[in-house]
Order: C-alpha cells, then structure tokens, then sequence
C-alpha cells in the first residue's frame, strides 16, 4: 500500500448553523471529476503508483476537511485519521464495484474510521479548540470565541442524531457529496436522501433553538 502522508493545509469552513449550512449547500462534482478518478483507481490497480499519488492529490483536502469538522476542530487527529482513511482504502481498493464516485466511497470510509476511533473503549479526547483561522479579517476574541462555541454545538448535535441521519448530513455538507451520489452509496433513491436531509435539518434546528426548515 502507498505510505503517502500529506500534511494538511489549513481549512476554514463557515457553517456554522443550520440555516447556513442550507445557505451554502455545496454544488455537485462535475461529472468529469468523477470519471477522472475511476480512471486513476484503474491505473493504480495496474500498479501505476503515480495514479495513487495523484489520487490522494485530488481528493485529499475534501477528506481532512470533513474529519476535521467530525472531529470537532482536532486538526492533529484529522490529518491521523485522514492518513489512516487512505490506508484502509488501499486495501479496500480491490472491493471497490464503482457504485458510486471514488470520492463518496472515501468518505463512507473517513466516516467509518472517525467512528471507530471515537468507540474505542478508551478513545483519545478530542480536542475543544478553537478551528484554524483564515488570515484576513482577523476576528476578533469575542467572535472566535461565539463561533467556537456555535462549532461546538453544531457537532454535538449532529453527533446526537440517528445513524442514517447523521451519515447523510455529514456527507452531504462536510464531504461536499451529491445526493445522487449519496444514494448510490446507500442504496436507496435520491428522493430518500433528500427526505433524511430534511429531516435532520428540522432536528438539528430543534437541537440548536434555530427556526426550523
């Protein structure tokens, strides 16, 4: 298996409610993207390791961005379980059918690796902190701290719902994948992924005092 380790740049990301994450409902991967990284998983299967490299290239920054967000700002342990997230795709890589996108099926996996970090009988803490900052406006501490605090609690709640729910809202808005893509992976219509969608939005701003969808 390829021993990549990329550092991670820093990540901002800006939801941080309910209403925001409905505001900022990120568009989906160009159809282009998707047959570019079939095209690489084909090529590393015939032993390129370049493909691998540029793989990891493609989809590296997307991957760390959602376990940072899971594991609540930790950016030391997102960029471990990130690293740890392509080493089980490697050896998964052979049961890969092509079901959905390259990128949706590594994500399936970063969410698996985060919760099996979080469910060890003695797991690590994970850190509180505020999440790294983007350089200009510098905020100021009053609003890093409200926007901490207002991190915190979006992810408590999130942590708080239902399996399928939870796996849904996640991968729609901090993997960035397209409910057609979602669906395939879970194998179920888009239809029913916008349902769960909905319905986890209407929790989650029940959970945050936010007025629902």
């Amino acid at each position: 298996s390829p021993g990549f380790l990329f550092r991670p740049t820093r990540v901002q990301i800006d939801v941080t409610s309910v209403s925001a994450a409905r505001q900022t409902e990120p568009p989906p991967a160009p159809a282009a993207d998707s047959r570019d990284e079939l095209r690489l998983v084909a090529e590393y299967r015939r032993g390129d390791r370049a493909a691998a490299e540029a793989l990891v290239e493609r989809t590296y920054r997307r991957i760390f961005a959602a376990l940072f967000r899971l594991a609540g700002g930790d950016e030391d342990l997102a960029a471990e379980l990130t690293q740890e997230t392509y080493r089980r795709a490697w050896q998964a890589l052979p049961r890969f059918e092509g079901r959905s996108s390259v990128s949706t099926w590594l994500y399936r996996i970063a969410y698996t690796t985060f919760l099996n970090h979080v469910r060890r009988p003695r797991p690590v803490a994970l850190a509180e902190g505020d999440p790294p900052q983007t350089a200009a406006p510098d905020p100021t501490p009053e609003e890093r701290a409200a926007a901490s605090a207002a991190e915190r609690r979006l992810r408590r709640a999130v942590l708080g719902l239902a399996e399928d729910l939870r796996f849904t809202v996640t991968a729609r808005y901090w993997g960035e994948r397209p409910v057609r893509e979602i669906a395939a992976a879970e194998g179920v219509t888009p239809v029913a992924i916008r349902k769960r969608l909905k319905k986890a939005l209407r929790l989650l701003a029940e959970a945050l005092g936010e007025e629902a969808p």
